[in-house]
């Protein structure tokens, strides 16, 4: 077999393996949002439309698009990726989110399949990979181009969905090799890091579990650089690495998130809120939620139930 034919075989190996995930996500979903599957840890999402920001925290996990197109902002860096390549997270990561190509004739469907660092832990001790402890802390996020292995572990995990008797025993294993692929992938050794006790990128993880627990609480970032076992300089070096933001960005982040999702779901007013979600004075929650989402929290949580309303009746 020449190269062309190869390259050739392969393309259109990915094209059926693509065409078939598709046909999955389409039949176990129906209306439009992200949907769990009766596969632990396994999400599908289809969209109709393009989407404007969506604020969350980006769990580990790994992300496919199977049709359309997705950006994914971490602080002010860009992730685009498409039916060619896959993201993955290998930390808990406050994103902006959007679906740039969409429509009701070709929408967007993706899968989301998370894990946790024991389970890449597991991967490694089973397949004796190595691992560098002393490798630097990089970006907890990327974007890699997809190959046929790893698009054909996760077309068979997400056939199981039709034989549900099988999933019990085979989606673990299906798992497992999924999480191989990926550390075997050209970035897959950021996401070694991760599950390694005594590596950088394992310590800010740590400090970001502290965080997100005591998220309203003031931070002393003497004491993260305890729980990381870093001088203070160390800290925010790592921690800029991992996450493109200073721990302070970071539980901010997480506050104002949490202060929208409060607002939309109760009727309490803004400034219970702020105080709520760890803020001194309203009317710097104010000024910051506006820098972050683009409107006054009234405003905001006004048109965004709108846009629901609208949603709903369309």
């Amino acid at each position: 077999m020449t190269k062309e034919t190869k390259e050739d075989f392969m393309f259109e190996q990915l094209y059926r393996q693509r065409v078939e995930l598709i046909k999955i996500i389409e039949s176990h979903t129906g209306n439009d949002g992200t949907q769990m599957t009766s596969i632990p840890s396994l999400y599908f999402s289809r969209y109709s439309n393009e989407t404007g920001p969506n604020y969350g925290v980006h769990k580990p996990s790994l992300c496919i698009v199977v049709q359309g197109m997705k950006e994914v902002f971490l602080s002010h860096e860009l992730f685009r990726y498409g039916p060619a390549e896959y993201l993955v997270a290998s930390v808990n990561l406050p994103i902006t989110g959007q679906v740039t190509e969409a429509s009701s004739e070709v929408p967007y469907l993706a899968l989301k399949l998370e894990f946790t660092p024991n389970e890449i832990l597991e991967v490694l001790r089973e397949f004796q990979m190595g691992v560098d402890k002393k490798e630097n802390a990089k970006r907890g996020m990327y974007v890699s181009k997809i190959d046929q292995s790893l698009l054909d572990a996760v077309t068979r995990l997400a056939r199981l969905l039709d034989t549900p008797k099988d999933i019990k025993v085979l989606a673990p294993l299906i798992m497992k090799e999924i999480i191989y692929r990926v550390l075997q992938g050209e970035h897959g050794g950021m996401l070694k890091q991760i599950a390694i006790e005594g590596s950088s990128t394992h310590q800010i993880s740590d400090v970001i579990k502290h965080i997100m627990s005591n998220y309203e609480k003031s931070l002393k970032i003497e004491e993260l650089a305890d729980i990381a076992n870093m001088s203070v300089s160390s800290l925010h070096r790592h921690f800029k690495e991992v996450t493109a933001m200073s721990p302070i960005q970071y539980q901010k982040q997480l506050r104002l998130q949490e202060a929208r999702s409060l607002l939309l779901s109760e009727s309490s007013d803004a400034a219970d809120v702020s105080f709520r979600v760890g803020y001194e004075s309203p009317s710097q929650f104010s000024r910051e939620y506006s820098r972050m989402f683009g409107l006054p929290p009234k405003e905001d949580i006004k048109l965004l139930r709108e846009q629901y309303e609208q949603r709903i009746k369309a």
